[in-house]
């Protein structure tokens, strides 16, 4: 949401978006580009692939993300237990943004999750490839193609805190498994993540979906309870750029219907309403910032109200 909405409507409003945009979501195609990077020995090359693969495979089954939307990339295609389409290297990487970018739509969501080693600082943060590596300035250039979808980029790789300066922008999500770049120690993040995205565990409202920020609070209470329960000094904070748009942008299957017909009535309004939101988005580089918000703030008042509506109808209706 704009930063321009008023803060006491924003406030107001926080129920309605954790609760109603995950379901216009719905609407919106889910594009992934997942990337196990260069290992260096065999167990990180196992456990970066078993991530990837977990994605992967719940993209297909649990997203429905067509295969056509799907890059998964692995750092040899030889004896990898990954139903990979490419190799984990800058230039199959170039080329899954690019084929991306010709197939989404406004509003539609791309997750890109990246695991492995990191260096570097700044713009030239890096995740190691076989061949030359990608930095950050190389992803910045690829997502300039993805200026009107709603992208979550995940750097689950060590040492990859200014990733999130350096990708900063308008309908983007950054989560860093490290808070900066001198946290190079082995990282545990992105298997918890996997995990939240992956699973219900992360489901903190129940409703059947997981949003970024459940699935990024999850895995950073996991992370340190590994660390405690090791009686290792925490080496890695993860990090998150938006937590707004963090809360809204979700992964799941479908929320069933409700069995009251008042609750139906109720939800097929707010489906509309959000119908309405997921348009209002797509136009936001058309209409003026005061317009934008103030029809913003009005739809979103709505649905917020119709979500009371249907949570005050009792257990017949899921909200």
């Amino acid at each position: 949401m704009s930063r321009r909405v008023p803060r006491l409507i924003a406030q107001s409003c926080a129920l309605g978006l954790a609760l109603a945009l995950p379901s216009a979501a719905r609407a919106q195609r889910v594009h992934v580009i997942a990337a196990a990077g260069l290992s260096g020995e065999p167990a990180f090359r196992l456990l970066f692939e078993a991530a990837v693969s977990t994605l992967v495979d719940s993209a297909r089954a649990r997203w429905h993300v067509a295969d056509s939307s799907l890059f998964a990339l692995a750092e040899d295609t030889n004896g990898t237990r990954m139903r990979a389409t490419g190799r984990a290297t800058r230039k199959e990487l170039e080329q899954s943004f690019l084929a991306l970018s010709r197939r989404v739509a406004p509003g539609d969501i791309v997750l890109v999750f990246l695991v492995g080693h990191g260096s570097g600082e700044g713009t030239d943060s890096r995740v190691s490839l076989p061949g030359p590596d990608a930095t950050a300035a190389d992803f910045a250039g690829w997502l300039a193609g993805l200026a009107r979808q709603n992208v979550v980029f995940v750097n689950a790789a060590s040492g990859s805190g200014d990733f999130g300066a350096a990708l900063a922008g308008p309908r983007r999500v950054i989560v860093t498994a490290t808070r900066t770049a001198l946290e190079r120690n082995e990282t545990r993040f992105a298997t918890p993540f996997v995990r939240a995205l992956t699973t219900d565990e992360a489901d903190a409202d129940k409703d059947g979906r997981v949003s970024v920020l459940e699935a990024f609070a999850y895995a950073k209470k996991e992370v340190a309870r590994v660390y405690e329960a090791d009686h290792r000094l925490l080496t890695e904070h993860a990090t998150i750029s938006d937590s707004t748009l963090a809360r809204s942008v979700t992964f799941g299957a479908p929320r069933s219907a409700p069995t009251d017909p008042r609750a139906a009535a109720l939800v097929a309004e707010r489906s509309e309403l959000e119908s309405q939101v997921a348009a209002l988005r797509g136009k936001k580089e058309s209409m003026t910032p005061a317009a934008y918000d103030a029809e913003l703030e009005r739809l979103l008042v709505l649905v917020a109200q119709k979500t009371q509506a249907i949570r005050a109808l009792g257990s017949g209706a899921k909200p």
